[in-house]
């Protein structure tokens, strides 16, 4: 027989099957075999209804468009008379999803993404379905690292045409990476550019940072690490061969290999600027970070031709394009870089628009705008405006974008993109230190009053030796200048018999306003004026001193209270800080008519150096003065104190300085000195995670009462190692130090720790 023959039969076999009835009216339309379906659902993917004519083409049409539901596993058409009879078969609907055998995920999790395949409870039950249900789950496991993982499904049939559908889950172990090669290199020991990865073997912190399982993302940034590594320190043709990532044959051990070829090391012969300059070439030059005899840094080539093009953005360039060309010298092993510089049209903005804020008023975020509608484009006020807005708190993301007008060549928008967050919040927290044992503290504060920028904050602390309640309003814009104003109201409760400082107790109540007023773009001028009344607690077991104060002076001090403070924030982080100046200094000054009289002044100086990729070297200043004046005593309340985590480490906290002869406790006094230097660096194992470092510090410090000098040779020094980490717990502090000139009535602590955030 041949194939023509054989087609036709076939094609004669399905048309007697399947049309096997002669063109007649529909008078009626009956469905059969359905259970859950409506059959107003099947009358509605009918493409015939009662009057029609029924032919071949439109039986052929009506099964083809009910097999196309999905819903049904068979569909029959029959005749009974005038009446067609659609005769289906259902599929069975999902009545369960469940899961054995889970550790990693919960089934909830699991259930939402099998849901996005197309698979969840009520739905119709479709083989094909459950199989890409299988590999969605497993997809979800090998990211996870759980290679070994095994998926086995059960279809079990219910009452009612319906299926339960059980995945039986055996997870196996997380596949752990078991070795990283690095062939190729020679320049650089391999040990050393393992610690550039964040990808490592197992050690005795992967648990938490999970670096020790595979993850192509990781990867990719690592070999990026390398590439700059090498290119920052000459190797102009460096290159990565290959990678090489594979899985033992259980499932558990993952190596990894990377080719790489190092190339030559080449020094720079010289830099010259080509194109349109537009600004002075002495000026563009000293821009340039890359000098001629030096080793090529890509790193360097890439913040010059970046400063070059932000400066001609400051100008008003916001288009300009700076690029560096390489002119390589194989057998000098030298590169010249010719920098040329097209700065485009000069264009100015627009229109400042500002999407994304639901809640925020326009003009909260408007008023932080460096940048002027109509005004030329600059860089560096656009990037300002942006940090401003970020720093105001009330935003998770803030993006700037200047697209151009569209028909212009010299006009952009500034459009400003927010994602606003919650600036509301209730926090209970607990602390411990070895000083204060444990705080409890909590707050409630909103940061954006009514979307106005507002702040509004209720808080609560409680230690043995402290315990302060308080509330505080501040209007950041009290003018349209940006001088802010605030109020705070508070209570506090002292005890300092559990410190080491001289027994007394007080209670102090009070409140004040106080303004700020910026001076310039990171620095704030503070003004406060507060009144404070404190009654004082005293007894037989008190210094002499106290006593003595309390018999001249009354237990009870209203003191009006004047502070002027002056700031300047310039570190890259509070929590991780690598570079920057901090500086800060406030006097405050007990006017006339208090109780006591008198003046205090304090200054503490930071400054933060990066030795390299590692290695901070942080230095730390204080020094504060007291003196009384108008015949009146310095209150001993107002002493300054040293010792402890944060001043003198290894020795108690507060204990430093002139002691009471009869109870050897603190007395503090007028004048105080601390000193620090710290080399901060990542723990050995964690690469560049900061988030835990260590430290090797030398500290310095004393204290001086009314009747004694500064001097050197009293001071207290120290040195030691300590431990922070910003953990979801909050930050903790650990210090071991070692006295180096303790004298005999001096209260050691050479362990010494602090767990949470206090205020």
């Amino acid at each position: 027989m041949n194939k023509k023959l054989l087609a036709g039969l076939v094609s004669a076999l399905l048309v007697r099957s399947a049309l096997a009835f002669d063109p007649f009216p529909i008078k009626d339309i009956r469905v059969e075999g359905i259970q859950r379906t409506e059959a107003g659902t099947v009358f509605s993917y009918l493409p015939v209804k009662v009057g029609d004519t029924m032919t071949d083409e439109k039986a052929a049409a009506a099964i083809k468009a009910l097999f196309a539901t999905g819903f049904f596993k068979d569909v029959r058409l029959e005749i009974d008379g005038q009446v067609l009879v659609v005769v289906l078969e259902e599929r069975p609907a999902i009545a369960s999803l469940e899961f054995t055998g889970l550790k990693a995920f919960k089934p909830e999790d699991l259930k939402k993404s099998l849901r996005d395949v197309g698979l969840a409870e009520s739905r119709i039950f479709d083989r094909a379905m459950v199989e890409r249900a299988e590999q969605e789950l497993k997809r979800q496991y090998l990211a996870q690292g759980h290679y070994a993982v095994q998926v086995t499904t059960t279809i079990t049939p219910l009452e009612r045409n319906r299926v339960g559908v059980n995945f039986a889950v055996s997870e196996g172990d997380i596949a752990k990476i078991k070795q990283i090669n690095i062939i190729g290199t020679s320049a650089f020991s391999e040990s050393d550019l393992l610690d550039l990865m964040a990808l490592r073997t197992p050690g005795w912190l992967t648990w938490y940072t999970k670096n020790d399982q595979y993850s192509k993302q990781k990867l990719s940034g690592d070999l990026e690490k390398l590439r700059s590594h090498y290119l920052d320190r000459g190797y102009l043709e460096f290159n990565i061969d290959s990678t090489q990532v594979s899985i033992s044959p259980d499932k558990q051990d993952i190596y990894i290999t990377v080719n790489i070829t190092e190339g030559e090391r080449y020094s720079v012969s010289s830099v010259k600027l080509a194109g349109q300059l537009l600004l002075p070439e002495e000026e563009l030059t000293k821009l340039v970070l890359i000098k001629p005899g030096e080793v090529f840094s890509r790193e360097k080539m890439t913040d010059t031709t970046k400063a070059i093009s932000e400066r001609l953005g400051n100008e008003g360039y916001a288009f300009a394009n700076v690029n560096a060309a390489p002119e390589l010298d194989k057998e000098k092993r030298q590169v010249a870089f010719t920098v040329f510089i097209d700065p485009g049209r000069r264009v100015y903005v627009r229109r400042i628009n500002v999407s994304g804020n639901t809640r925020t008023r326009d003009e909260v975020i408007r008023r932080e705008m460096r940048q002027a509608e109509s005004g030329w484009y600059d860089g560096e006020k656009i990037n300002k405006s942006r940090s401003r807005v970020d720093r105001l708190g009330y935003f998770d993301d803030v993006t700037v974008e200047t697209p151009p007008v569209a028909g212009t060549t010299d006009q952009v928008d500034m459009e400003i993109k927010v994602k606003e967050k919650p600036t509301g919040n209730m926090m209970l927290g607990a602390g411990f230190s070895s000083a204060e044992k444990v705080t409890l503290s909590g707050s409630v504060q909103q940061q954006n009053l009514f979307g106005s920028g507002k702040h509004v904050g209720v808080q609560v602390s409680t230690s043995k030796s402290n315990k302060v309640y308080s509330l505080s309003h501040t209007d950041p814009y009290f003018t349209v200048d940006g001088v802010s104003q605030g109020f705070d109201i508070y209570t506090r409760k002292t005890d300092s018999s559990t410190l080491a400082v001289g027994s007394f107790g007080s209670d102090s109540m009070g409140g004040g306003l106080r303004w700020g007023l910026p001076v310039a773009e990171d620095d704030y001028l503070n003004l406060g004026l507060s009144i404070d009344r404190t009654t004082l607690y005293v007894d037989s077991n008190s210094p002499l001193r106290y006593q003595d104060y309390v018999a001249r002076s009354g237990a009870r001090s209203n003191t009006l209270l004047t502070t002027v403070g002056w700031q300047k924030d310039g570190r890259d982080s509070l929590l991780v800080t690598t570079k920057g100046v901090y500086r800060r200094a406030v006097l405050e000054l007990a006017l006339p008519g208090s109780t006591a009289t008198y003046v205090r002044a304090t200054y503490q100086h930071q400054h933060f150096f990066p030795l390299d990729r590692k290695l901070t070297l942080a230095l730390n200043g204080e020094i504060g003065l007291a003196k009384s004046y108008g015949n009146k005593d310095l209150p001993f309340f107002k002493n300054f104190y040293a010792g402890g985590i944060g001043s003198v480490r290894g020795f108690e906290s507060s204990s430093l300085g002139p002691r009471d002869l009869a109870t050897n406790e603190a007395l503090g006094g007028d004048k105080r000195l601390v000193g620090n230097a710290e080399l901060l660096f990542p723990v050995p194992g964690m690469g560049q995670d900061n988030s835990l470092r260590l430290s090797a510090f030398l500290d310095a410090g004393g204290v001086w009462g009314y009747d004694s000098k500064f001097s050197f040779g009293s001071m207290r020094y120290s040195g030691g190692i300590g431990l922070a980490w910003n953990s979801p717990m909050g930050p903790l502090k650990f210090s071991f130090a070692n006295p180096f000139n303790k004298k005999a009535e001096d209260k050691l602590q050479r362990l010494q720790f602090q767990m949470g955030s206090v205020f």
